[in-house]
């Protein structure tokens, strides 16, 4: 190892508290504020010790099996039928063919232990088992229905084997519930009130007949709280297993986040989880579907630690009830990669410094994990200072880190011939508890345009809104209108500001196929750059005085949405980039 400490730092100690997460003042100490939870009333500190488990496994497997693998359709959106409350399905499987898979369904080949053996060695920490999906079909052996695995040729309840096998591993358990039920003849009838009461009897059956659950993962799609009388369903499910987590898919926020097929935003005052398939679909869609690289699910695993989350990493078992021979061999990678270097994802928390395209940090104790994912172009990676000391590095994927720390910046390399091909892991040790660390993002210091007011053409909705692409936060975005194929971003600087370059993130769906940054003069918008393509890219040109900018996107092949625009004056240098980004130089 290697390192200049530089000049002499200030220490600056960072007092965060998580009772202060609640963002309201605390009136007394014997008074602790409530925060937002599946659990009434709850303090954040009886929360934090409920979620702790959870925030320090990291890493999931999601199993959604049934009857569809048959057909290799997506379990439950290949109905092709009547799904109400969404409108109908307008192809897929016939309705009177899948809904009679299940008279074919016999998994002989189903071992609930070796799939719980493949869980454990690919390092994951908990189960989310389907036990009931949109297409209304129970994967256990309910009473309440006889559309249910035990009236199949198999004749066997999977969920309970599963259950067992989890239980004796000691692996955590998460029952996914789908609360619509396309099947069912009331739901979202003038008799839904008598649906409900089912739901309710079948939860209480997941919840009563297979020992302790750690979880409840609903799919409420778009049904609200009085759609499914959410607060008696948690009263009930607490009443039966008072320690269970909850996800935020019944029309309350529940326990934890969900962001689905995509990464979660750095957050760290509240879990998060996303849930990504291995392969193109949520069940076994056939062996010709393809499935993601090692180096792709890692990365996956990597940034959700990074921004403070956790993966759940989906697999659709076949037919006959085995586990696609390529996933198997993807999750025991993913394990093996972790028995090597699971100290810096397991019970670690995201940060200081935010994700970006050159990978993430993560962090415990004393001790900060940089992730490097993509090398910048010149072999260095510079990021923002640490209020903190480094006392030591190590680079714990093979060869010597050389880490040089000032005042004005993080400096790392590693020798290009002992650099990772999925992920340079350099371990900075610091003089301080590395909780303590305010967050960093590299792609705020010195930017003219994070927090300044911003205005669009249009917006998808709220959650997508102008001032998205100038929060300095890679996981937001700017959504133009529904069916647009343009659109403009507008950030007022507050006052005339100079500037000479620029970082617009549009990865990785590369949209635009004409755009324009344009700066206001007068009444006419002046074009300081343009081109046929964005992606990720960093311009440079001259420097331009202006307190009005916009990005416009005069064509792009579906809905326009942009992640990021950040403008930097002269005296600042562009943030470190991976091999994502291009850069380019307008003018001479």
């Amino acid at each position: 190892m290697a390192f200049d400490l530089g000049n002499a730092r200030t220490l600056l100690t960072a007092a965060v508290a998580l009772a202060l997460l609640c963002c309201a003042p605390r009136l007394a100490a014997q008074e602790p504020a409530p925060v937002v939870s599946s659990v009434p009333g709850e303090t954040a500190g009886e929360y934090a010790t409920r979620m702790q488990w959870f925030r320090d496994a990291k890493f999931g497997v999601f199993i959604c099996w049934g009857p569809c693998s048959i057909a290799e359709g997506e379990i439950g959106w290949s109905r092709w039928g009547p799904r109400p409350g969404i409108g109908d399905a307008t192809g897929g499987v016939p309705l009177d063919v899948y809904d009679n898979l299940c008279k074919q369904f016999n998994p002989t080949e189903f071992d609930a232990r070796a799939w719980v053996e493949l869980v454990r060695d690919a390092g994951a920490k908990y189960v989310i088992f389907l036990t009931r999906h949109h297409d209304g079909f129970s994967m256990f052996d309910t009473h309440e229905s006889d559309y249910k695995v035990t009236n199949t040729p198999f004749g066997r309840d999977v969920t309970a084997e599963l259950a067992t096998a989890l239980h004796e591993a000691g692996i955590r358990i998460f029952w996914y519930y789908s609360q619509p039920d396309w099947h069912h003849p009331d739901y979202l009838t003038a008799n839904h009130q008598r649906y409900v009461r089912y739901l309710f009897a079948q939860v209480r059956e997941l919840l009563t007949n297979y020992g302790k659950i750690d979880g409840m993962w609903f799919d409420g799609l778009q049904g609200t709280a009085e759609t499914w009388n959410t607060p008696e369903l948690f009263a009930m499910i607490r009443a039966l297993q008072p320690d269970i987590l909850i996800n935020n898919r019944a029309g309350v926020p529940g326990d934890f986040d969900t962001p689905e097929q995509t990464l979660g935003s750095f957050q760290l005052d509240r879990p998060w989880e996303s849930c990504i398939t291995m392969s193109t679909g949520w069940s076994w869609l056939g062996p010709e579907a393809p499935v993601k690289s090692l180096k792709e699910c890692l990365h996956l695993l990597i940034r959700c630690a990074g921004g403070g989350g956790n993966l759940a990493l989906d697999t659709g078992p076949m037919p006959d009830g085995r586990i696609d021979p390529r996933q198997v061999d993807r999750y025991r990678a993913m394990g093996a990669w972790l028995g090597r270097h699971g100290e810096t994802i397991y019970a670690t928390t995201g940060g200081p410094y935010k994700p970006g395209n050159w990978g993430v940090a993560t962090r415990k104790g004393d001790t900060v994990y940089l992730h490097i994912l993509a090398w910048p172009k010149g072999g260095e990676l510079k990021l923002p200072p640490l209020e903190a000391q480094v006392l030591s590095c190590e680079a714990l994927t093979g060869g010597t880190a050389t880490v040089r720390q000032t005042d004005d910046e993080l400096s790392v390399s590693v020798p290009a011939a002992k650099r990772n091909y999925i992920d340079t892991i350099v371990a900075l040790k610091l003089d301080r508890p590395a909780a303590d660390l305010v967050p960093i993002s590299l792609l705020t210091r010195g930017s003219l345009t994070v927090g300044k007011r911003a205005t669009a053409s249009s917006v998808w909705s709220t959650d997508y809104s102008a001032e998205k692409a100038f929060d300095g936060d890679e996981g937001t975005r700017w959504g133009a209108e529904p069916g647009s194929t343009s659109g403009w971003l507008e950030v007022d600087l507050g006052s005339a500001k100079t500037f000479d370059k620029a970082i617009v993130l549009e990865a990785p769906w590369n949209r635009t196929r004409k755009f324009q940054l344009q700066c206001r003069d007068g009444n006419e918008w002046r074009t300081i750059a343009e081109g046929d393509t964005l992606g990720d890219v960093a311009l440079r040109f001259a420097p331009v005085t202006a307190r009005h900018v916009r990005l416009n996107v005069e064509s792009a092949t579906d809905v326009p949405t942009i992640w990021e625009v950040e403008l930097y004056p002269p005296d600042v240098a562009l943030p470190a980039s991976g091999p994502t980004m291009r850069e380019v130089t307008v003018g001479p």
